[in-house]
C-alpha cells in the first residue's frame, strides 16, 4: 500500500463524487420506476435498506463502484474522502483499489492525497457499507457511519450521523446508480493534519455509486448541486444524455424540510439555465443562473443557483501524463469538469403567493463535462 500527495487518474473521481446519478445500462433515461422495475431490481418503492449501500459490483473487469463522503466543517474547512474499487473512467481495468483524500482550509491550504492499495487488501461487505482498502475504512448503516483514512503524513477519524433518511431518486438506476445515503449529517471527529490533531465537527454527506459501462458512453453533461438552505436541504442535478441515447435530460431533486423530505417526484421539476457564455480555458458553455422549480398542486418552491465564482476549471486531458495523454488528444477528448461558488435561494409559493425566501451565501455547485460543446 502507498499514498502519493496527488493521484491524477482519480482525481476526477474526487472532484465529482456526489455529483453521479443514477445502472449503467444505458437502456432509458429515468430514475421514476414501475412495481415491475422495483422487483427486477430488488428494492422497495418506499424503503431503503442497508444492503444497498454494500457492495453492488464484483470490482471487476466492466465495473466501477465508489463511496463517497464530504465535509464541511465548523472552522470553515472543508474534507472529501472517496473510496473507490478503481479509476470509473476504466472500467474494463481490474480491481485497483484507491482511496483519495482532499481537505481545503479556510487560509487557503490544500492537501490532496492518495492511498493505493493491491487488490488483495480490498474487502467489501454486500449486506452493509463496511468498505476496506488497505488501513482506510468506512462502515455504517444508512443512519450512522465510521470513517477512517491514514497514511504516512495524514489521518481522519470520523463518525457521520444522518439527519436527514436516506433517499434514491426512484430506483436509483438510470445512466448509473446512485444512492444518497446521508443526504445531511452531522460529523465529529479528529483530523490530523502536519502533525497537530484538533477535533473536529461540522455536517456531512455520502453517497454511493455504481455501474457496468463507460460513463462517457452514457453521459454528454451534468449539473449537480447540494445546498443547505436555513432549514432546507436540497439536492438538484440535471444529467444530458449522449446523443446515442437521444440526448435525453433527467432532472433529480429532492428538497427536505429539517428530517423530513418533502418533495422529492423528478416529473413535478422544471429545470431552466440562463446567462450562458463559453468559459474561455475549457471552451465549455457555462449557465451563470441555473434555476429548479418544483410543483405540487397549490405549493411551488423555486431553487436559484447564481455563480459569483469559480472555484475549479480543470481540462481532462491536462490531469494524464505522457502517453496516455498524447492518446486522449488525438481522441479528441476535451472532457472538463468546473465547480462554482455562489448563492442558492430557495422561494416556496402558495396557491401563487410568494410565502417565503430563504438564501445561503456559500452554495458550491459543479458542471461535469464530458462531450463536445455544441459548435
Amino acid at each position: 500500500m502507498k499514498a502519493r500527495t496527488l493521484l491524477a487518474p482519480m482525481l476526477a473521481a474526487a472532484l465529482i463524487g456526489c455529483a453521479s446519478t443514477g445502472p449503467a445500462t444505458g437502456a432509458a433515461a429515468h430514475t421514476a420506476a414501475s412495481a415491475g422495475e422495483f422487483s427486477k431490481l430488488g428494492l422497495s418503492p418506499t424503503r431503503i435498506e442497508p444492503w444497498e449501500d454494500g457492495a453492488r459490483m464484483s470490482g471487476g473487469r466492466g465495473t466501477y463502484e465508489w463511496w463517497y463522503f464530504d465535509f464541511s466543517l465548523d472552522d470553515g474547512s472543508t474534507l472529501v474522502i472517496v473510496y473507490l474499487t478503481k479509476d470509473f473512467t476504466r472500467p474494463q481495468a481490474p480491481l485497483s483499489p484507491v482511496v483519495t483524500f482532499s481537505f481545503d482550509g479556510p487560509d487557503g491550504t490544500t492537501v490532496s492525497r492518495a492511498v493505493t492499495a493491491e487488490a488483495s487488501d480490498f474487502s467489501a461487505a454486500k449486506d452493509r457499507c463496511d468498505v476496506r482498502i488497505g488501513a482506510c475504512t468506512a462502515a455504517g448503516d444508512l443512519r450512522g457511519y465510521t470513517v477512517h483514512y491514514e497514511d504516512a503524513d495524514v489521518s481522519a477519524d470520523l463518525r457521520l450521523a444522518g439527519t436527514v433518511p436516506a433517499w434514491r431518486p426512484g430506483t436509483g438506476h438510470a445512466f448509473f446508480a446512485w444512492l444518497p445515503s446521508v443526504p445531511k449529517g452531522t460529523v465529529e471527529g479528529t483530523l490530523s493534519i502536519g502533525g497537530a490533531t484538533p477535533i473536529v465537527t461540522g455536517v456531512g454527506y455520502h453517497d454511493h455509486n455504481w455501474g457496468n459501462a463507460p460513463l462517457l458512453d452514457l453521459v454528454h453533461d451534468w449539473y449537480w448541486g447540494r445546498a443547505r438552505i436555513g432549514d432546507y436541504t436540497v439536492i438538484s442535478s440535471t444529467i444530458t444524455a449522449t446523443d446515442r441515447y437521444g440526448g435525453a435530460a433527467l432532472p433529480v431533486f429532492m428538497l427536505a424540510l429539517g428530517d423530513a423530505i418533502i418533495a422529492d417526484d423528478a416529473a413535478k421539476v422544471r429545470f431552466s439555465a440562463d446567462e450562458v457564455f463559453t468559459d474561455t480555458l475549457t471552451g465549455k458553455p457555462v449557465a451563470g443562473r441555473l434555476v429548479y422549480e418544483y410543483e405540487d398542486g397549490s405549493s411551488r418552491y423555486r431553487i436559484t443557483y447564481r455563480r459569483a465564482t469559480d472555484l475549479v476549471r480543470t481540462m481532462f486531458v491536462d490531469l494524464l501524463t505522457g502517453f496516455k495523454r498524447s492518446l486522449a488528444r488525438l481522441a479528441g477528448f476535451d472532457g472538463a469538469y468546473l465547480r462554482f461558488a455562489g448563492t442558492a435561494t430557495l422561494e416556496r409559493f402558495e396557491d401563487g403567493r410568494l410565502v417565503e425566501t430563504v438564501s445561503q451565501e456559500s452554495a458550491v455547485w459543479e458542471l461535469m463535462y464530458f462531450g463536445h460543446a455544441p459548435r
